[in-house]
Protein backbone atom coordinates (compact mmCIF):
# COMPACT_ATOMS: atom_id res chain seq x y z
CA UNK A 1 0.00 0.00 0.00
CA UNK A 2 2.22 2.56 -1.14
CA UNK A 3 -0.44 5.16 -1.33
CA UNK A 4 -0.95 5.04 1.92
CA UNK A 5 0.87 7.93 4.23
CA UNK A 6 2.32 7.65 8.01
CA UNK A 7 1.72 10.71 9.79
CA UNK A 8 1.09 12.50 13.12
CA UNK A 9 -2.02 13.18 14.37
CA UNK A 10 -4.54 14.42 11.74
CA UNK A 11 -8.21 16.03 12.92
CA UNK A 12 -10.57 13.12 13.64
CA UNK A 13 -8.57 10.62 14.70
CA UNK A 14 -9.63 10.38 17.80
CA UNK A 15 -13.12 9.30 17.02
CA UNK A 16 -12.08 7.30 13.89
CA UNK A 17 -9.89 5.38 16.44
CA UNK A 18 -12.80 4.61 19.10
CA UNK A 19 -14.95 3.89 15.73
CA UNK A 20 -12.23 1.49 14.49
CA UNK A 21 -11.56 0.21 17.91
CA UNK A 22 -15.54 -0.53 18.40
CA UNK A 23 -16.64 -1.98 15.54
CA UNK A 24 -14.16 -4.22 15.18
CA UNK A 25 -14.27 -5.87 19.13
CA UNK A 26 -17.84 -5.71 18.94
CA UNK A 27 -18.07 -8.14 15.77
CA UNK A 28 -15.19 -9.58 16.16
CA UNK A 29 -15.14 -10.39 20.01
CA UNK A 30 -18.54 -9.22 21.58
CA UNK A 31 -16.94 -6.50 23.56
CA UNK A 32 -20.05 -4.08 24.54
CA UNK A 33 -20.16 -0.30 24.85
CA UNK A 34 -18.16 -0.22 27.79
CA UNK A 35 -14.90 -1.34 26.16
CA UNK A 36 -15.41 1.65 23.29
CA UNK A 37 -16.44 4.00 25.98
CA UNK A 38 -12.99 3.36 28.18
CA UNK A 39 -11.16 3.47 24.41
CA UNK A 40 -12.50 6.73 23.99
CA UNK A 41 -12.44 8.69 27.90
CA UNK A 42 -8.55 6.92 27.52
CA UNK A 43 -7.69 8.45 24.94
CA UNK A 44 -9.23 11.80 25.23
CA UNK A 45 -7.24 11.58 28.35
CA UNK A 46 -3.92 11.05 26.81
CA UNK A 47 -4.46 13.73 23.61
CA UNK A 48 -5.31 15.98 26.50
CA UNK A 49 -1.85 15.24 28.31
CA UNK A 50 0.15 14.42 24.99
CA UNK A 51 3.92 15.69 24.89
CA UNK A 52 5.72 14.91 22.27
CA UNK A 53 8.59 14.60 24.53
CA UNK A 54 7.10 11.26 25.58
CA UNK A 55 4.36 10.47 23.64
CA UNK A 56 3.67 9.59 20.49
CA UNK A 57 0.31 8.87 17.56
CA UNK A 58 0.67 7.96 14.19
CA UNK A 59 -2.05 7.53 11.93
CA UNK A 60 -2.23 5.79 8.22
CA UNK A 61 -4.31 7.83 6.05
CA UNK A 62 -5.10 7.40 1.98
CA UNK A 63 -6.72 10.25 -0.36
CA UNK A 64 -7.79 12.00 3.47
CA UNK A 65 -8.90 8.33 4.58
CA UNK A 66 -7.62 7.60 8.13
CA UNK A 67 -7.30 3.98 7.70
CA UNK A 68 -5.45 3.19 11.22
CA UNK A 69 -3.27 4.49 14.26
CA UNK A 70 -0.33 3.76 16.50
CA UNK A 71 0.21 5.39 20.32
CA UNK A 72 3.33 5.21 22.63
CA UNK A 73 2.40 6.72 26.11
CA UNK A 74 5.06 7.54 27.63
CA UNK A 75 4.30 9.57 30.28
CA UNK A 76 2.17 7.64 32.99
CA UNK A 77 4.29 4.82 33.84
CA UNK A 78 7.88 5.97 32.70
CA UNK A 79 9.59 3.40 35.45
CA UNK A 80 7.60 0.60 33.34
CA UNK A 81 8.87 1.64 29.63
CA UNK A 82 6.92 3.67 27.03
CA UNK A 83 3.24 1.90 26.59
CA UNK A 84 2.29 1.19 22.88
CA UNK A 85 -1.88 1.53 22.73
CA UNK A 86 -5.08 1.74 20.68
CA UNK A 87 -3.38 -0.19 17.21
CA UNK A 88 -6.09 -0.87 14.85
CA UNK A 89 -6.14 -0.56 11.32
CA UNK A 90 -9.72 -0.79 9.40
CA UNK A 91 -10.01 -4.73 7.90
CA UNK A 92 -9.66 -3.86 3.99
CA UNK A 93 -6.03 -2.24 5.54
CA UNK A 94 -5.06 -5.85 7.45
CA UNK A 95 -2.01 -7.92 5.73
CA UNK A 96 -0.99 -5.36 3.70
CA UNK A 97 2.14 -4.14 5.54
CA UNK A 98 0.40 -1.08 6.92
CA UNK A 99 0.44 -2.15 10.50
CA UNK A 100 4.45 -2.66 9.52
CA UNK A 101 5.20 0.29 9.19
CA UNK A 102 2.64 1.84 11.65
CA UNK A 103 4.85 -0.45 14.27
CA UNK A 104 8.29 0.58 12.55
CA UNK A 105 7.98 4.04 13.68
CA UNK A 106 6.18 3.73 17.13
CA UNK A 107 9.58 1.37 17.83
CA UNK A 108 11.79 3.92 16.43
CA UNK A 109 10.22 6.48 18.42
CA UNK A 110 10.50 4.69 21.62
CA UNK A 111 14.33 4.31 20.77
CA UNK A 112 15.27 7.67 20.15
CA UNK A 113 13.22 8.81 23.28
CA UNK A 114 15.72 6.94 25.70
CA UNK A 115 12.90 4.38 26.31
CA UNK A 116 14.10 1.09 28.02
CA UNK A 117 11.38 -0.80 27.53
CA UNK A 118 7.96 -1.21 25.34
CA UNK A 119 5.26 -3.09 26.54
CA UNK A 120 1.70 -3.54 25.38
CA UNK A 121 -2.00 -5.43 26.62
CA UNK A 122 -3.53 -7.31 24.06
CA UNK A 123 -5.75 -10.16 23.69
CA UNK A 124 -5.48 -14.04 23.69
CA UNK A 125 -6.83 -14.81 19.67
CA UNK A 126 -5.42 -12.11 18.33
CA UNK A 127 -3.24 -14.02 15.79
CA UNK A 128 -2.21 -11.24 13.46
CA UNK A 129 -1.50 -8.36 15.77
CA UNK A 130 0.54 -10.95 18.11
CA UNK A 131 2.42 -12.31 15.35
CA UNK A 132 3.49 -9.23 14.32
CA UNK A 133 4.45 -8.31 18.16
CA UNK A 134 6.51 -11.70 18.62
CA UNK A 135 8.38 -10.80 15.19
CA UNK A 136 9.34 -7.33 16.53
CA UNK A 137 10.48 -9.05 19.72
CA UNK A 138 8.29 -8.89 22.65
CA UNK A 139 7.83 -11.60 25.01
CA UNK A 140 4.48 -12.55 27.19
CA UNK A 141 4.89 -11.50 30.71
CA UNK A 142 1.81 -11.96 32.40
CA UNK A 143 -2.05 -12.30 31.95
CA UNK A 144 -5.50 -12.58 33.34
CA UNK A 145 -9.20 -13.07 32.45
CA UNK A 146 -11.86 -10.91 32.98
CA UNK A 147 -15.58 -10.02 31.68
CA UNK A 148 -15.26 -5.89 32.09
CA UNK A 149 -16.28 -5.39 28.27
CA UNK A 150 -19.35 -8.21 28.56
CA UNK A 151 -17.59 -11.65 27.24
CA UNK A 152 -14.83 -13.02 29.31
CA UNK A 153 -11.41 -12.06 27.76
CA UNK A 154 -8.14 -13.33 28.57
CA UNK A 155 -5.43 -10.29 28.56
CA UNK A 156 -2.17 -10.84 27.80
CA UNK A 157 0.93 -8.68 28.29
CA UNK A 158 3.66 -8.29 26.31
CA UNK A 159 6.95 -6.48 27.05
CA UNK A 160 10.27 -5.59 24.72
CA UNK A 161 13.54 -4.69 25.88
CA UNK A 162 15.48 -2.24 23.75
Amino acid sequence: MDDVEITGYVPGLIGRVVELHGRYYSRHWALDVHFEAEVARELGEFMARFDPAHDGIWAAVRGGEILGSITIDGGVTPAEGARLRWFILAEGCQGQGVGKRLMGEAMDFCARAGFARVYLWTMQGLAAARSLYDRWGFQEVQGFEDTAWGDAVHHVRLDKAL
